[in-house]
């Protein structure tokens, strides 16, 4: 950033070519134009190509008739985590909360709205362990819940960051890490082993969250677990 006089007190704002005018407390000064660059992960940016596009798959590709049966399942389902609280989403953003999660674990998409008005029901069992040496988690869950018989179902697995064992409280990130498959033929046992989508050490204190997704689209909230990594 340079400091410049123009011609005649001239006061310019704005980008020419590569170069930016403005001004400060000090006078009008130029600066060289920085293109910005794109700071999402891969990640991120796989999230955001599903979320293109089923925003133009809902617009261009689903019946009115089944935008309304979204529309109806989001005006039934109250989706608040807490009794005395009371929230609401749109038929779009059910669409996407239900199908997002699917593409990222390679289901069917869900085009009919659910005619259940509930959430899937969350995963009562979640516990896992985990290993340095194999960077894998072992993952618990009830292998008696009915998911698990149906095809197109699925225990859809994120782990947190590693933090230092004594921290007690964590808000993220997570990372997806694999899913469960619910096979109607030969249903999946617990427990499941997966491979952490972080490195992993010894003494670490580790995050997993882990929600049921049903053949319907219905989606469940998110079950907890958290536990020191072993050697």
């Amino acid at each position: 950033m340079a400091l410049v006089l123009l011609p005649g007190g001239e006061q310019r704002s704005g980008s020419i070519g590569s170069t930016v005018y403005s001004r400060n407390r000090f006078g009008q000064y130029i600066r060289a134009r920085a293109i910005p660059v794109n700071p999402n992960t891969t990640r991120q940016a796989t999230i955001r190509a599903f979320m293109s596009y089923l925003t133009e798959y809902w617009q261009s590709s689903l019946t009115q008739a089944q935008r309304d049966a979204w529309d109806v399942y989001g005006l039934n389902v109250n989706m608040s985590t807490q009794p005395w609280s009371y929230k609401y989403l749109t038929g779009f953003q059910q669409f996407n909360r239900s199908n997002i999660p699917r593409l990222q674990a390679a289901l069917a998409q869900v085009d009919d709205g659910p005619v259940v008005f509930n959430k899937a029901y969350t995963e009562t069992s979640l516990s896992a362990t985990a290993s340095e040496a194999t960077q894998q988690l072992t993952v618990a869950f009830n292998d008696q819940g009915g998911w698990v018989g149906t095809d197109e179902t699925g225990l859809l697995i994120q782990v947190g960051k590693p933090v230092n064992g004594g921290i007690k409280f964590f808000g993220g990130p997570f990372r997806y890490a694999d899913v469960v498959k619910g096979d109607g033929a030969a249903a999946p046992t617990s427990p499941a082993t997966i491979t952490s989508p972080w490195p992993i050490a010894e003494g670490q204190r580790l995050w997993i969250q882990a929600r049921i997704t049903l053949e319907d689209g219905r989606l469940s909230d998110f079950a907890r677990y958290d536990f020191l990594c072993a050697a």
